[in-house]
């Protein structure tokens, strides 16, 4: 049985165990305050405001025992499995990273739906992640998306909810998961869903463009864990259909994007109704200065792990191709690339505006190509079966703004083209990110004009360091020269030559 497994084969109930000692008895309650309120930030300077935590119900939060196997391995192999897998760590008292699964020591219903799934290895972010969530330290995950960072926050925060005393009537849930986009939490709550059954572990996903009442039924049912986009669950806060005073587990995902949306400020006020002593999970595929200033107002003490370089990189699996063009040239450049590798993949097509992405669309459709689009403006139902058609390959172009950039899961995404050049070089890496995953081979277009000249120097970089060929005309743009006359270069014609062929075999 696994040394986490509160709920079977303990002769005595899951209720009876924690209502007749104290919720964990005073064992737990001391060291569950001790390691609260001594918690310093990742300075180590002390916290801006003190943790008051007077009248709040003590939790546990430390599940992690160490297996023999991890407590045998040298400094020495440590060092050697981070080094292989790119795992960078900050801290104190960092733990070994799992090698497998069962070092993990999840309970037997958990185990039984990793193997279902077919997982041989825990990812590198999970290896490292796991040990350091189960602990219930405040952490840090810096990891691309395709990681494996969901489950590296499920698979814990299930851990942490079997712990927990049951949900009363009127609670509201144990884990708070916030995401930018009602795409990404989609995707979450059916992990969550996949590896909370066997737990009875009940979740929801709370997200706008909706009808409310299903949601709020959910809520006042009662839930272990809500999935919420921050503006949907401020609604429901305000509209007192759920509360945050028993959350323990707040994981912010993808908090670079929510920041990039401008959510901080809903972000802010949901987290001023949680309890200062919960755990906090922060996880993001970037680390700009915007997402490190908020981690160090709402995390102590934590552990930081880095999948990788810190550094903004592309996925080498992915070729890259840029083409210098003039506005006027984008759509009939974007027909004669499509002519030219439409093959009956998926591909995936970014703009920078819902116009922009609805009005390519209905010219692609008129001229023939089987495109659709998906924006923050289209009713979800519109967007799921959208998002349906393009997996399926009924429809295999999809067209849509950075509502898909990051969070879209679709397997077998050959191309991605970027219509419209992003405006950020992190939303540049994400968006090329949707092709490539899971191992496979991707290939990224993008069209990059006079406008976008500002990013040349940063977009030649990343470039390089992917050993991707890097065209004269924007190695002119990143020097600071004027863009070269239009006409020149192109997917179609670059390297051509009087014999014709195509220009990337």
């Amino acid at each position: 049985m696994s040394r986490y497994d509160s709920r079977s084969g303990d002769p005595i109930t899951y209720r009876d165990r924690r209502s007749d000692s104290g919720f964990g008895g005073a064992s737990a309650y001391g060291s569950s305050v001790r390691s609260s309120s001594s918690r310093r930030d990742y300075d180590g300077a002390e916290p801006s405001r003190k943790l008051d935590l007077d009248g709040l119900t003590p939790f546990e939060k430390n599940f992690y025992v160490e297996s023999s196997s991890v407590a045998a391995m040298s400094e020495t192999e440590v060092e050697e499995y981070r080094q292989r897998r790119e795992i960078t760590v900050e801290g104190r008292d960092v733990p070994k990273p799992v090698k497998s699964f069962r070092d993990v020591g999840f309970p037997d219903y958990v185990m039984q739906e990793i193997i279902k799934a077919g997982f041989v290895e825990p990812t590198a972010i999970q290896a490292q992640g796991w040990p350091m969530a189960l602990k219930g330290r405040d952490l840090i995950g810096i990891a691309e998306t395709g990681s494996g960072k969901t489950l590296a926050y499920l698979l814990p925060a299930i851990v942490h909810v079997n712990a927990q005393p049951i949900l009363a009537p009127g609670d509201g849930p144990i884990v708070l998961v916030l995401a930018p986009t009602r795409e990404l939490a989609v995707q979450i709550q059916q992990e969550s869903a996949k590896f909370g059954a066997s737990s009875r572990i009940k979740n929801t996903c709370i997200y706008g463009g909706v009808p409310k009442g299903p949601q709020v039924r959910d809520l006042q049912k009662g839930v272990e864990i809500v999935i919420a986009t921050p503006g949907r669950l401020i609604d429901m806060l305000e509209s007192h259909h759920t509360n945050l005073r028993r959350v323990t587990y707040l994981v912010l995902d993808e908090a670079d994007r929510m920041l990039d949306m401008g959510f901080e400020p809903q972000i802010r006020k949901i987290i001023s109704q949680i309890r200062p002593d919960r755990q906090t999970l922060y996880w993001s595929a970037t680390w700009p200065k915007e997402v490190e200033q908020l981690a160090r107002q709402f995390l102590y003490n934590p552990y930081k792990v880095t999948i990788g370089s810190a550094d903004l990189k592309a996925n080498h699996a992915i070729r890259q191709h840029v083409d210098i063009v003039s506005e006027s040239q984008k759509y009939n450049k974007l027909v004669k690339l499509l002519e030219d590798i439409m093959d009956g993949s998926r591909i995936l097509i970014f703009m920078d505006t819902k116009k922009g992405c609805d009005q390519i669309t209905r010219q692609l459709r008129m001229d023939g190509w089987p495109a659709l689009s998906i924006h923050g403006d289209k009713s979800q139902a519109e967007r799921d079966w959208v998002l349906s058609e393009f997996k399926a390959g009924k429809s295999p172009i999809m067209t849509a703004t950075d509502v898909a950039a990051r969070g879209l899961d679709v397997k077998d995404v050959k191309y991605v083209i970027n219509y419209d050049f992003p405006g950020s070089l992190e939303d540049y890496v994400h968006r090329i990110g949707r092709t490539g995953r899971a191992g496979a081979k991707g290939t990224a277009y993008t069209f990059f004009t006079a406008a976008n000249a500002r990013f040349a120097k940063e977009l030649i970089a990343i470039l390089e360091e992917a050993g991707q060929k890097v065209s004269p005309e924007l190695a002119v743009m990143g020097r600071g020269a004027p863009p070269p006359p239009s006409g020149h270069g192109g997917f179609r014609d670059r390297g051509r030559g009087s014999g014709g062929g195509r220009p990337w075999s």
